[in-house]
C-alpha cells in the first residue's frame, strides 16, 4: 500500500540533545504512529515524537510530541474491489511511483 503523508513539527521542542552526527550531516530519529481509519480533532491521522531507546522505554520516558502527520494520498488495497470503499480524487499521483 502506498501512502502520501503530510507531516508538520515544531522545531522549537527538538531535544538537540538526541541530534547526532552522521557520515553525510546532522540527524534525529523520529517515531511516528498513523491510524488512517481515525483522524483526529484536527483531520491529522497521527504523531510524531523523537524516538527513544529500549531502556529509555523501560524507563517509561517520554519525548514530546513535535507534530502531526496527515495522509493526503492512499492507494486501494489489492483485495478492495474497484466500486467499493471511498473514492479517490484525482490528486495528480502516477501509479509510476518506484515504490
Amino acid at each position: 500500500m502506498k501512502l502520501g503523508l503530510s507531516v508538520k513539527i515544531d522545531v522549537s521542542k527538538i531535544d538537540k540533545s538526541r541530534l547526532f552526527k552522521g557520515e553525510k550531516g546532522t540527524y534525529l530519529d523520529l517515531t511516528t504512529f498513523i491510524d488512517t481509519e481515525n483522524p483526529g480533532q484536527y483531520g491529522d491521522h497521527g504523531f510524531i515524537s523523537q524516538s527513544i531507546s529500549k531502556e529509555e522505554k523501560a524507563a517509561n520516558v517520554q519525548t514530546p510530541i513535535l507534530g502531526n502527520v496527515k495522509v493526503f494520498y492512499q492507494d486501494k488495497p489489492a483485495n478492495q474491489p474497484a466500486s467499493g470503499g471511498a473514492s479517490q480524487a484525482d490528486d495528480g499521483f502516477s501509479d509510476d511511483i518506484p515504490f
